[in-house]
């Protein structure tokens, strides 16, 4: 960073502050984690100065022999993680992934089937002032109200009633195992094609603690960050070669130029880890961490949205309990250097940027090396600060104790 210092000394003070807020914070937003240091080499490296439109050995523009070498590896290590035939790793973020999936399959207009946003969706599948929403007629599903999780059987009215053209499964805020099965079933019945979002538990599939939807669907789309652990961008997946050559089409050159090759080689490094035994051992305590601090939390006397988690996050109703939105809760939780998110929760009556509730996960902490034991504490922490908002001598016990866990768990950059 000395070079950063030299010449910015304005962004080299905001680097460094926040580099010391991800060091003494409990980092608990669910789609957040903490990349290798193999990673970030990989991203800041020299491969930033190359322009290389096109796909390996079908470039514009002579001297990719290298580029080429790290955008392969990428691809055969993602193909080989998911078991899947074809792999387009050049979108920049799971929101240019899905627009290029959207657009090698659809046609303007044409009804897709969601997941509501304030049942766990994405901006990505059908917000009305997305780009999905407003290039397509996208009809929404969502949770059972009692059980509060996906409802399947309403999933199929839905579907027979309005005829999709495709049906979109993933979620950013659902905390159940997806059954990718029995949606196929209905795609296969209402003749939809079939698309996955995977982004937030692409980690745990790679891992094989969560079904596979490359099994599935005709697409499956995902970051590259949050579970999975690589860098900031997005991929795309397919076993059908004729989707496969649209795709490669709409990001190249339909929506997107020239490909971010430091960030290829990242993803290639992230991926090359993946594949190692010790990313599932990594997956399992993500689960085992998420398992534990739900029903920590519920012990408490917190309402976790459909009673728990299968996967690295949990909804927590806070308003019901504390009185608190998930807006206030976010702030004080802040204060005390615990990083959450406030999100809506199945049928709040909070507008989205106030909110009921509040989203957790584990795959930050679980990086750090954060274990079971360490989620009662940080529920109980929760608590305190949640139940105690006016209460100073709390709040910075709590900190202390954060400090402590952080201090205990240090982030080694």
């Amino acid at each position: 960073m000395e070079h950063v210092k030299n010449v910015d000394r304005k962004l080299y003070d905001a680097i460094t502050s926040e580099t010391n807020r991800q060091k003494t914070h409990i980092e608990l937003i669910a789609s957040e984690n903490f990349v290798s240091k193999a990673v970030l080499e990989a991203q800041g490296s020299v491969l930033t100065n190359k322009y290389a439109e096109g796909y390996p050995s079908r470039r514009y523009y002579g001297g990719c022999e290298y580029v080429d070498i790290a955008e392969k590896a990428a691809r055969n290590r993602l193909k080989k993680l998911f078991n899947v035939k074809y792999a387009n790793v050049q979108p920049h973020s799971g929101s240019t992934a899905n627009m290029g999936a959207y657009r090698a399959v659809l046609k303007h207009g044409d009804t897709v089937l969601g997941m509501s946003l304030d049942h766990g969706g994405h901006l990505t599948h059908g917000h009305p002032l997305n780009f999905s929403g407003i290039d397509y007629n996208f009809v929404s599903y969502g949770v059972d109200e009692k059980s509060e999780r996906i409802d399947y059987t309403k999933l199929r009215e839905i579907a027979l009633e309005t005829k999709p053209t495709l049906i979109v499964a993933g979620a950013s805020a659902y905390s159940r195992i997806i059954h990718f099965d029995k949606i196929k079933e209905i795609c296969d019945e209402v003749d939809a094609l079939f698309m996955v979002d995977m982004a937030h538990i692409a980690g745990l599939v790679a891992a094989g603690l969560h079904p596979n939807p490359c099994d599935y669907a005709d697409i499956v789309t995902s970051t590259t960050h949050k579970t999975l652990r690589g860098p900031r961008g997005g991929l795309i997946l397919t076993n059908s070669k004729e989707i496969y050559k649209k795709i490669n089409r709409v990001i190249f050159p339909g929506i997107q130029g020239g490909p971010l090759m430091h960030v290829i080689a990242a993803k290639a490094v992230s991926f090359k880890e993946a594949l190692l035994p010790e990313f599932k051992s990594y997956q399992k305590q993500v689960i085992k961490n998420a398992i534990r601090l739900a029903n920590k939390l519920s012990e408490l006397g917190f309402n976790i949205v459909s009673g728990g988690t299968d996967n690295h996050l949990m909804l927590v109703d806070v308003k019901s309990l504390t009185k608190l939105t998930g807006k206030d809760a976010e702030k004080l939780l802040d204060d005390v250097n615990i990083t959450c998110n406030k999100n809506t929760i199945p049928n709040d009556e909070e507008k989205p940027f106030i909110t009921s509730g509040i989203r957790l996960g584990t795959p930050a902490i679980t990086t750090r090396g954060f274990r079971e034991e360490d989620m009662d504490i940080i529920a109980q922490l929760i608590h305190d600060v949640l139940m105690n908002p006016d209460n100073e001598n709390i709040m910075k016990e709590v900190k202390k104790r954060v400090e402590e866990l952080t201090t205990k768990y240090p982030l080694s950059y």
